[in-house]
């Protein structure tokens, strides 16, 4: 135990916040993570970096003692889903001693949920991606609302008051930003710089693919707080560097099957929000999972 947290701790935390989008680079899980903390300041919700932390610290140290592969979690695979917890429950709930012992909780069941459900989903060749922690957000805000457990005091949010490039551009660094739940352009920058540097190709397909949601969020007029907000971009990001350059190697079959799994993400999202929306559930990253999962079981060759 103590050559673990001693050798190879850091690089498993710094992995698994890198491997929420598909990267393994210390670097970039680095990046990412300042990323986060300057979002969460910047928008004045620090508790959302400090439950990111927590969330990841937690999921980490529940991977150790459940799952045998050590390499799993130094490829950061122990804590990916428990660092998304840990941005979800502070923006959802508001900051209290009961909001941090479900954050504890769902962060480890994050980790024995993903253990379990690859198992499941082995047979047919698909992994759990992040659905522990869609599943666990959801189990956890229902369970909220009979605790009584109540929302933050929601700041004034912007909404989309012009298209000028300035604003445009804002608008589409947040749909890479919303991944780890973040409102703000800046993260949005340094997530693609991170990207960048662990595997440029997944830095193209994530400015591509909001890009993509951005523009057919606007010309079907879609909710303008959502737009202005990134909200419509993160879960065609994540589609598009798991099909662009994860699970297919790129080339022109796989680019034209991208772009379509990044439109059928966006529609797939607006139909889960509407869903969604009577039972007080966000859509989280549920939409990128149903459509990383639909597309990897259509037969594909390079």
């Amino acid at each position: 135990m103590n050559t673990f947290f001693q050798d190879k701790a850091l690089s498993a935390l710094l992995n698994s916040i890198s491997q929420v989008m598909f990267q393994k680079n210390r670097i970039t899980g680095f990046l990412f993570l300042t990323g986060i903390f300057s979002g969460s300041y910047i928008c004045d919700t620090p508790t959302v970096a400090w439950g990111a932390v927590v969330g990841l610290v937690v999921s980490v140290i529940a991977g150790y003692f459940t799952d045998r592969d050590r390499q799993s979690g130094s490829d950061g695979l122990w804590g990916f889903n428990g660092i998304l917890v840990g941005c979800a429950l502070p923006t959802f709930l508001a900051n209290t001693w009961q909001m941090w012992l479900l954050l504890i909780f769902g962060a480890a069941i994050s980790t024995w949920g993903r253990s379990g459900l690859n198992k499941l989903l082995a047979s047919i060749n698909l992994n759990s991606l992040t659905f522990p922690f869609v599943a666990t957000t959801w189990i956890l805000l229902l369970a909220s609302s009979i605790l009584g457990l109540e929302a933050p005091i929601a700041a004034p949010e912007p909404t989309v008051s012009d298209t000028s490039i300035i604003s445009l551009a804002t608008y589409w660094l947040k749909g890479i930003s919303q991944v780890f739940l973040i409102n703000s352009w800046v993260t949005g920058l340094l997530f693609l710089i991170g990207l960048a540097i662990a595997r440029p190709w997944a830095a193209v397909w994530a400015a591509i693919a909001s890009a993509i949601s951005l523009t057919m969020a606007l010309i079907s007029d879609a909710d303008p707080t959502f737009i202005a907000n990134g909200l419509f971009g993160f879960n065609p990001v994540l589609t598009a560097i798991a099909i662009g350059c994860t699970f297919y190697k790129p080339s022109l079959k796989t680019t034209i099957l991208t772009l379509l799994a990044i439109i059928a993400t966006y529609f797939i999202h607006i139909a889960m929000q509407s869903l969604l929306t009577p039972c007080s559930l966000p859509t989280l990253t549920a939409p990128f999972c149903l459509t990383t999962w639909f597309t990897l079981l259509i037969p594909h060759k390079n």
